[in-house]
């Protein structure tokens, strides 16, 4: 069932897109699911090209018939869809559980609009409610910054993947920080950017102009409050 509401609020997002635009295409489950139906309207004629946000979501875009171009191209992108681990009541955001949090927030801050799709299940009144905060670091500095998190309270460690360190598509390792759930994630997010050997984390504040929510009363959209 769940799935199926993943599906429902990528397919809405589609509405977003209209011909002659430059689309970033998100990774995770509910994204792959508008990727897929991205490529069906682009296949019955709608005109766009995309970026990728992982090196799993450019592969299923050639599959599926998206024509993908780079920044060098495009300096911007129209709109960019992407899935959520966790939304908050004011739109901010826990991303990075598949482990693409910051090219996922790269092409994020480089978007003219971010649509987030989720199913109910990912609203939280406070982003750490269920979810882990990732953090991607320079391999060179995991244990300085897994210290130095685990002096703000909390469990961090070392995500892993059968059995072995999980590598990011930049060659970095990703710290998964379990702990409360968060009061303030705007001045965390700058604070944990501030570590040395930090690339980025997956809390995204201010970024997601509307979220795009599918649940048993079929779906519904969030817009950010100015």
């Amino acid at each position: 069932m769940i799935d199926a509401f993943k599906h429902q609020a990528a397919i809405a997002a589609l509405d977003e897109i209209r011909d002659g635009m430059v689309v970033g295409l998100g990774t995770g489950s509910t994204a792959t699911h508008f990727i897929r139906g991205l490529g069906e309207r682009v296949r019955a004629g709608l005109k766009v090209v995309a970026i990728s946000t992982s090196e799993a979501s450019a592969q299923l875009a050639r599959q599926v018939g998206i024509p993908l171009t780079n920044f060098a191209d495009h300096a911007s992108i129209d709109v960019t869809v992407d899935g959520a681990d966790e939304v908050s009541p004011d739109l901010d955001l826990v991303k990075g559980l598949g482990g693409a949090l910051v090219r996922e927030k790269i092409v994020a801050r480089a978007s003219r609009c971010v649509v987030i799709v989720v199913d109910e299940t990912k609203l939280v009144e406070r982003l750490g409610t269920h979810a882990v905060i990732p953090i991607e670091v320079i391999p060179l500095a995991t244990e300085p910054v897994l210290r130095h998190l685990a002096g703000w309270g909390g469990q961090p460690a070392v995500r892993e993947k059968d059995g072995k360190p999980f590598v990011s598509d930049n060659g970095n390792l990703v710290i998964d920080w379990k702990r409360d759930p968060i009061e303030q994630p705007s001045p965390l997010e700058r604070q944990i950017k501030e570590i040395t050997g930090v690339v980025d984390s997956g809390l995204f504040c201010g970024i997601a102009d509307m979220v795009i929510v599918a649940g048993s009363a079929g779906f519904r959209k969030l817009l950010r409050k100015n």
